[in-house]
């Protein structure tokens, strides 16, 4: 009931603050930050983003920062386990990534594995909270409708194709689970709705989910376009609405209107790769989503999310099973990724764009959340294992977690940070935190650290008061 009630707060607080941008008046850019300098062009290593999600909460232990194997057997107690998997080589010589990512560890000689992530005590670890702090820097809730980070890059670098939309969401439905707490951070907040996601999520589907309906000709489009203008008019749009977000709001609408009847929009067309790639990338939405990111980013576009989607008890949600559920989870991603890399490399891709692989918060067996809680609190699962079920890691975990990264002006065959072997496996070494790595994406991508703007009287920067701190031993 107590997460249950500050999940309520959550939505109210971060609901309130999305109406408010709403009235907001055009942000004011701050005279000290000018992205588009020369010095800042010169700098910029990276012109695109992929950020690969791993919506749900990613056990390092698990996947990238593997420790002592333990295999399963009734009886067992609980707090031996420490990964269920064993360890397998990668490109990076002395370096094991956990069975099953054998591919993924394949192209780390292209890449850095950031193995010190700690994700903020939030006071409670919700997936509302972190997946909103992740995604925007900025700690729930806010009096202000904080940006995502792919609105702040849309808003400062702009379209690299004025026919491809800044920022594309790949994969995450809204009609599942906690869609009202994924909507929070979905937004532009007040940069405007032209800056926030052009959402796709059904890659298969490419562009038909908003295509007119077939037997619909244009002049009955256009129709229904001008009733939906109207509909958006008597909406809190056009009630609330400042003349900035509402001609923002039509500059959005209009570009989605120019994608549809483009050349580019044949990008989405995915059934024209050749089969031998489209199988390896064809694990379901997740693996076609990573296709199309590579086929999004050869047509110029400039900030591209892809998300094994957030839905409660699905997906990395592993609160039972986690075992035989992360079975599934890296036969969904280890192939796509890996060919998304070899193909962005092939083709010079790469260089100019920075692949990125995160999740919200880590995973253990026996530890809910902060190692330093009570053991009475600590210990959730079973001391003994009386079934398989009970096997993985099933509970929330916030001071070790692993990030991983490639292209852009990032290092390669690299190695940051280190986590205990032995439970709790927290960061040890190298803590990085969530300003740092936005700050470190800005810097690749030339946007300058004290980038902000004046809101309602209140500057507001791209990381919580423009202190958070470019991570340079990431970059080559």
């Amino acid at each position: 009931m107590k997460n249950q009630w500050n999940r309520r707060e959550f939505l109210q607080n971060t609901s309130a603050a999305t109406i408010a941008a709403l009235g907001m008046s055009s942000p004011i850019a701050s005279l000290m930050a000018d992205p588009t300098s020369a010095l800042a062009k010169k700098a910029a290593t990276a012109d695109t983003v992929i950020l690969l999600w791993m919506a749900g909460g990613m056990a390092h232990t698990e996947t990238f920062d593997p420790k002592k194997y333990t295999p399963y057997e009734k009886g067992m107690e609980g707090n031996r386990v420490l990964s269920t998997f064993k360890s397998m080589p990668t490109a990076i010589d002395g370096v094991n990534f956990s069975e099953g990512l054998q591919s993924v560890g394949s192209v780390m000689d292209k890449g850095t594995v950031i193995r010190s992530y700690v994700a903020a005590d939030l006071g409670h670890i919700l997936h509302s909270r972190h997946q909103y702090h992740w995604h925007t820097s900025y700690e729930p809730p806010q009096s202000v409708a904080a940006p995502h980070i792919g609105a702040w890059i849309s808003k400062e670098l702009g379209p690299k194709n004025p026919v491809i939309p800044s920022f594309i969401d790949i994969g995450q439905r809204f009609t599942v689970g906690e869609a009202e707490e994924l909507k929070a951070f979905h937004t532009a907040g007040f940069l405007g709705n032209e800056h926030g996601p052009f959402l796709i999520p059904d890659p298969s589907q490419g562009l038909e989910s908003v295509r007119p309906p077939v037997g619909m000709d244009m002049k009955r489009f256009e129709s229904r376009n001008q009733l939906y203008n109207n509909l958006i008019s008597q909406s809190a749009h056009g009630e609330f609405g400042s003349d900035y977000q509402k001609e923002s709001l039509r500059r959005s609408m209009e570009q989605a209107y120019i994608l549809l009847n483009s050349p580019e929009s044949k990008a989405f067309n995915l059934s024209t790769e050749p089969k031998e790639i489209y199988d390896v990338y064809n694990t379901g939405r997740f693996g076609l989503g990573c296709l199309l990111a590579r086929r999004l980013t050869e047509k110029g576009a400039r900030f591209i999310s892809v998300t094994t989607e957030y839905e409660p008890f699905f997906g990395w949600d592993t609160h039972e099973n986690g075992h035989t559920r992360l079975e599934g989870m890296k036969r969904m991603i280890d192939g796509p990724i890996a060919q998304l890399i070899k193909d962005l490399d092939k083709t010079g891709h790469l260089d100019r764009t920075l692949v990125i692989l995160a999740s919200e918060f880590s995973r253990d067996m026996m530890v809910e959340g902060r190692p330093d809680l009570k053991v009475q609190e600590q210990v959730r699962q079973p001391e003994i294992l009386s079934d398989i079920k009970f096997y993985g890691m099933h509970r929330h975990f916030t001071d070790g977690c692993s990030i991983l990264m490639w292209g852009g002006g990032i290092k390669k065959g690299h190695v940051y940070g280190k986590t205990a072997d032995e439970r709790p496996c927290k960061t040890i070494t190298n803590p990085v935190k969530i300003d740092g790595i936005h700050q470190t994406i800005y810097h690749a991508l030339g946007i300058k650290p004290d980038t902000q703007y004046e809101i309602e009287k209140r500057p507001f920067y791209t990381t919580p008061d423009g202190k958070g701190k470019v991570v340079q031993d990431l970059l080559a």
